[in-house]
């Protein structure tokens, strides 16, 4: 293989996913909508567990996610549903995304946040502890790059930096992820896998970016709807910098490492950062500008004036661990996301079906990892 094609080259094999058993927490989300129609793409057969869809409109309902794969509604703070789900469907990967995922909103309820991040995620490990699963199971723990104690300096958070967050959404991951570690040293230690055939991972992803958002408090789908109506969005942080990534190529690595955890759980195992390269992250207010120049706007944003809610001023991930010994990288750079998100819209708008737009960006996606999709 020359060196260009080993570098565009995918690190999920179509052929693994086909018929594998999938089981996703959160998959009525928009990530997880997203993720249950590319598993679906991959020929999967895939579980969800999750809450209803916690907006309206929502991308599961609209793209027909439903249609593709088994739903169990259920919260994860209920324990027993939890395990039952697990233990009757009996995965053979796990990825775990249900959560309290909004920052202002965990201001608002504090409680809350933790009771879904922290317990629920205790909840789903101890589902696959007793569930006594007889075969090797790969699960990853989706958290977020804002784990780390940010001490706002210029350089890129590593795996292996402190974890911390200030408030309660970030916090709240952290300690999903103190509870992963101590859930692995007591009961899935690395050197007895043969015995409890499970390996765990936790995958850091940047702030994830596509079409088909509607999550409230949120940079993308605020500067839509101003867009749409002829307004620049208003800003609370414009010149805050953040790893803003494709969803699709943050679930090319969540997949890629999921399959890494069963072909070689001695080598993936542990924490990783997703996202783009730190040269380039860009502002808030150059995100606004990126999507907003496909509906002519100037301005594309304006200063929320007053006091606001402490937010980090600036955040870079190191992504080099999973560069090096993934062979992950963003396909996608930073503007070409953007006019992937304002092109799904811009198509919504126009009166295209969501399943469609989403499944013609799949497959571009696909196409630019050198696969492509079974039929």
């Amino acid at each position: 293989m020359s060196a260009m094609s080993a570098m565009n080259a995918a690190v999920i094999d179509p052929a693994f996913w086909r018929g594998r058993r999938v089981m996703l927490t959160g998959h009525t989300g928009f990530k997880g909508a997203w993720l249950g129609l590319l598993l679906h793409r991959l020929g999967a057969e895939v579980l969800g567990f999750s809450l209803p869809p916690p907006t309206v409109p929502s991308l599961f309902d609209l793209a027909g996610v439903g249609a593709d794969l088994r739903t169990v509604t259920g919260d994860v703070r209920d324990a027993a549903a939890l395990a039952a789900a697990v233990r009757d469907f009996a995965p053979e990967v796990l990825l775990h995304m249900a959560a309290q995922s909004v920052v202002l909103d965990s201001y608002a309820d504090p409680l809350g946040t933790y009771s879904t991040n922290v317990m629920g995620t205790a909840n789903l490990l101890e589902a696959v502890r007793r569930a006594g699963l007889k075969r090797p199971l790969a699960l990853v723990n989706v958290t977020t790059d804002k784990v780390y104690h940010n001490q706002r300096w210029l350089w890129s958070y590593r795996e292996n930096e402190a974890l911390g967050g200030r408030d309660p959404y970030s916090n709240s991951k952290a300690c999903s992820e103190l509870v992963t570690q101590s859930f692995v040293a007591s009961f899935f230690p690395p050197e007895r896998r043969a015995e409890h055939g499970v390996a765990v991972a936790s995958a850091r992803a940047g702030n994830v970016i596509g079409g088909g958002d509607w999550t409230p408090h949120q940079l993308v789908p605020a500067i839509i709807a101003a867009a749409q109506a002829g307004q620049p969005v208003a800003l609370r942080n414009p010149a805050g910098v953040r790893p803003w990534q494709h969803v699709l190529d943050c679930l090319h690595g969540y997949l890629g490492l999921a399959e890494r955890l069963l072909r070689e759980p001695h080598l993936a195992a542990g924490d990783w950062n997703f996202g783009p390269p730190s040269d380039e992250v860009v502002t808030v207010a150059q995100v606004a500008e990126g999507v907003a120049r496909h509906w002519a706007l100037s301005p594309a944003w304006t200063q929320v004036p007053g006091e606001r809610p402490p937010e980090e001023p600036e955040l870079r991930l190191d992504c080099s661990k999973a560069a090096r010994r993934l062979g992950w990288r963003c396909r996608l750079a930073t503007p070409q996301a953007l006019d992937w998100v304002a092109q799904w819209h811009l198509r919504h708008q126009a009166g295209e079906g969501a399943r469609q737009i989403c499944l013609d960006q799949i497959d571009a996606f696909l196409a630019h990892l050198g696969l492509e999709a079974p039929r």
